[in-house]
């Protein structure tokens, strides 16, 4: 009981620092999160319709180096090209993010089936007609699985761009260390937790909604 009242009493006192920490984390995951999507999903796409295989495999071969590189190494690679804070923080969350989208996106394009593709030309359905009526649709959930994922890899991963200046809930988890204030670290770890649950659980009812459409 003297814990509890004790972290309502440090929430009291520190609610405006937190809810900063907070916001610089939701503006560093969101950005990297629109940028992964919009960038890394018509490039799966983009992908399936390539004849050569070469290529496709280098892609996802550069794709997976970057999985491969430790996550704070790749932000302090970032250090010497971009500097320090929020851009080289976006950049380097963005290429470690990259794999598990893109090979979402291309899975769910391979996914569909030739026969209904050749049905669809059959009936004169132009390439975009094809791509957004029948393929997308029917990669959807593969689609929508990969930017779930995603999405909560990048909301843990951010509290690591703390360590190059970007801010965010890792500030308040590495003050809380330097401190050895448990409540700090507690709070920036839940915090964390809380918005992968929530960014989840719409981008959950989202799939639902579009898989009625």
């Amino acid at each position: 009981m003297h814990v509890l009242t004790d972290y309502f009493q440090f929430w009291s006192e520190k609610y405006a620092s937190i809810l900063d920490y907070m916001t610089e984390h939701m503006i560093i995951s969101f950005t990297v999160i629109i940028i992964t999507v919009f960038v890394t999903v018509p490039l799966g796409i983009y992908m399936t319709k390539l004849k050569n295989e070469k290529i496709k495999g280098l892609m996802f071969h550069i794709a997976n180096i970057f999985q491969t590189i430790p996550t704070i190494a790749l932000l302090a690679i970032m250090i010497p090209i971009l500097g320090i804070g929020f851009t080289p923080a976006v950049v380097a969350l963005f290429l470690y993010s990259l794999l598990p989208l893109l090979r979402n996106t291309y899975a769910g394009m391979q996914s569909v089936d030739p026969e209904i593709i050749e049905a669809a030309k059959g009936m004169g359905f132009g390439t975009f007609e094809r791509l957004f009526k029948i393929e997308l649709p029917m990669a959807l959930p593969y689609v929508m699985s990969g930017i779930r994922v995603t999405s909560v890899y990048i909301i843990s991963w951010t509290t690591l761009a703390a360590l190059i200046g970007a801010g965010g809930l890792g500030d308040l988890v590495l003050a809380g260390i330097g401190y050895n204030d448990k409540f700090m670290i507690f709070t920036g770890t839940i915090l964390a937790i809380m918005i992968a649950i929530f960014l989840d659980f719409i981008l959950g009812k989202m799939e639902k909604k579009l898989s009625k459409v």
